[in-house]
């Protein structure tokens, strides 16, 4: 018989209908996904020698009761016994959060953080760009011919002629880094001076038609984003490097 999660009146939520339900709105993958993750970093910590101390999961078990506002011993107890889960459990729990933390913090140290930004600096440089969208290769085509002549007009045109949502801010994308762009486009700009027209580009159906202008270069440089970005690069490199050394089997 499935466990009860949720009745409601004589109608009762089970396990089977939950995974069901999870699958189905195409939630299950990225949970199951997350917690191999979760697990293949506890293993590699583990494996390195890392340690988690009792007083560290006592801290860090002290900051969940807080946050949840559970006071008292009868809170807390009253909290796990809702959930079906035991102190062990918690505590379980707990420490894999910070053999996680700890794993994590040394494969995307400053110093690792700094040698893949040197080794990658062109994957961070970045430009501003403004653009104008229209549904018609010959629209595209007349306005390029006019913003040759009067390229100051950019955003005016951007405003009365674009179908994009930009259209209000005079076609305005702002920063945009490699990547983010589609590859046959993004080779241009990148390549392209400041205030250099582009396009016109078809879409891949040929409905729409897109206008570039450069509005700004920014070579790369470690700043807060460009850091944060690199360590998350580092670690799925690192965990995509760990989940070829394990069998991994749906069942």
């Amino acid at each position: 018989m499935t466990m009860t999660l949720v009745k409601i009146d004589d109608d009762t939520l089970g396990v089977d209908e939950f995974l069901r339900t999870l699958k189905l709105s195409g939630q299950f993958e990225g949970l199951i996904e997350q917690l191999v993750r979760d697990r293949l970093t506890v293993h590699a910590a583990k494996r390195h020698g890392i340690k988690v101390s009792e007083q560290e999961i006592q801290e860090r078990a002290d900051q969940f009761r807080r946050v949840r506002s559970l006071h008292r011993a009868t809170d807390t107890n009253k909290y796990f016994d809702a959930m079906r889960v035991g102190l062990d459990e918690f505590e379980a729990f707990i420490a894999d959060g910070l053999y996680q933390e700890k794993m994590m913090q040394r494969v995307c140290n400053d110093e690792a953080v700094q040698a893949y930004f040197k080794m990658h600096s062109p994957k961070f440089d970045s430009i501003e760009v403004s653009h104008i969208v229209v549904d018609s290769e010959g629209k595209a085509k007349e306005m390029v011919s006019v913003l040759a002549d009067d390229p100051d007009c950019f955003d005016e045109m951007a405003r009365e002629y674009s179908i994009a949502d930009t259209r209000d801010e005079g076609g305005k994308i702002g920063k945009v880094l490699r990547g983010c762009l589609r590859s046959d486009i993004e080779a241009k700009v990148f390549n392209a001076g400041v205030g250099e027209l582009l396009g016109p580009f078809a879409s891949p159906d040929r409905s729409t038609f897109e206008i570039f202008r450069v509005d700004a270069r920014h070579p790369a440089r470690m700043d807060d984003d460009t850091a944060t970005e690199v360590r998350r690069l580092l670690r799925e490199g690192w965990l995509h490097a760990r989940a070829q050394e394990h069998v991994i089997e749906a069942c």
